[in-house]
């Protein structure tokens, strides 16, 4: 699967103004379209590559599947499950990641580049 914008990231046009994202290197969900933007944004500058491996839509929910490379030379897959009202705006966006040294790699990461962007709670 060769890799596009749409691809990589394909809910970051439609969010809802309260939409909801949650991921395994968050403790707890970021809410509003400003804010997933802003993680999913800086989550993307660890990444060296990115490659999407699956992409397909069912109804109002739609999968994405990825393996990245890091930064720090870890590699990481990932499972995104977008789910979308019912005018098509995205709800709520999973972001789960394995394996769990990647994860902690990339959590450790974020910190420093998202700190004072989203609260301090929010990081592990």
């Amino acid at each position: 699967m060769s890799e596009t914008h749409e691809q990589r990231h394909p809910f970051l046009g439609g969010l809802a103004a309260d939409a909801e994202l949650i991921s395994s290197v968050l403790r707890g969900p970021v809410v509003g379209r400003e804010d997933i933007r802003r993680v999913v944004g800086a989550v993307g500058t660890l990444y060296a590559k990115q490659t999407p491996t699956f992409l397909q839509a069912l109804g109002s929910r739609t999968l994405l599947e990825y393996e990245a490379l890091l930064t720090s030379g870890e590699h990481l897959n990932a499972a995104v499950v977008i789910d979308r009202n019912p005018d098509g705006s995205v709800s709520r966006v999973s972001v789960r990641m394995a394996p769990v040294d990647a994860v902690v790699a990339l959590a450790s990461q974020l910190k420093p580049v998202l700190s004072g962007e989203i609260p301090d709670q929010l990081f592990l």
